[in-house]
């Protein structure tokens, strides 16, 4: 264990590349993970133990979705629970890096979590269109299929680019990082995990909670076969 102060500076120089990233998880997700990763590191937890703290939270704004009345308040505590969960999942990897590296069980856990939230999340939803369709607006079934898309374009883009880092060959050793691009950091914003986790707050509007979503969904969709296209071809050119 160590103070807060001599872990933020130490967890300054331990930051994983800022390429591919949005404007939200640079300078709001990351951030904040930085300090309860430092807060973390102070009460002596673990990363798997952080990652659990997300899951915690994450699953329990989840449940909030599927099982509560869909309000203005409950949509504040939902955007609350999922953000809080987004920023200790940054956490866990920071709190692994100040240690000196993770380990494959945490690596595995962490993303196992990731795929479950992601999973969960979205069936949450076509739970709540199902059970409040007249305060969702949903008069054709049809919208059900809406939080099935939104999961299968997640999902596909979680797992896709999770094996396309995995399958792309490292950096050779002592090479410089690439820089960011802030355009392509904009760009990314409609499938960032942070800026998805806002639309909860508007789960008391009903129909308007309703066609947000689905425009965050159509631009999954979209980026998707953006990325599929982007990765086969990277990985097209990596010679085994």
């Amino acid at each position: 264990m160590g103070s807060v102060g001599t872990a933020l500076l130490e967890l300054r120089t331990a930051q994983k590349s800022a390429k591919g990233v949005s404007l939200y998880s640079r300078y709001v997700n990351r951030p904040v993970g930085r300090y309860l990763a430092a807060g973390s590191h102070a009460l002596g937890l673990s990363p798997n133990q952080v990652t659990l703290v997300s899951a915690v939270f994450s699953f329990a704004a989840v449940a909030g979705v599927a099982l509560g009345d869909p309000s203005w308040g409950r949509g504040v505590a939902v955007w609350a629970g999922l953000a809080v969960g987004f920023a200790f999942d940054s956490a866990d990897g920071q709190l692994a890096r100040l240690r000196g590296g993770g380990s494959a069980a945490g690596e595995w856990l962490d993303h196992v979590v990731d795929c479950a939230k992601i999973t969960a999340l979205h069936s949450a939803v076509l739970i709540a269109f199902f059970r409040h369709p007249g305060h969702f607006g949903v008069t054709d079934d049809v919208w059900l299929l809406v939080p099935l898309g939104f999961q299968f374009a997640a999902v596909v883009t979680f797992f896709g680019g999770l094996l396309t880092e995995k399958l792309t060959p490292g950096p050779a050793p002592g090479s410089p990082a690439a820089a960011p691009s802030r355009l392509r950091a904009v760009a990314l914003l409609p499938v960032d995990h942070g800026i998805f986790c806002l639309v909860f707050l508007l789960l008391g509007a009903g129909a308007g909670f309703r066609w947000a979503y689905t425009v965050l969904g159509a631009a999954s969709a979209l980026f998707l076969a953006a990325f599929l296209t982007k990765w086969f071809r990277e990985l097209s050119a990596v010679q085994r």
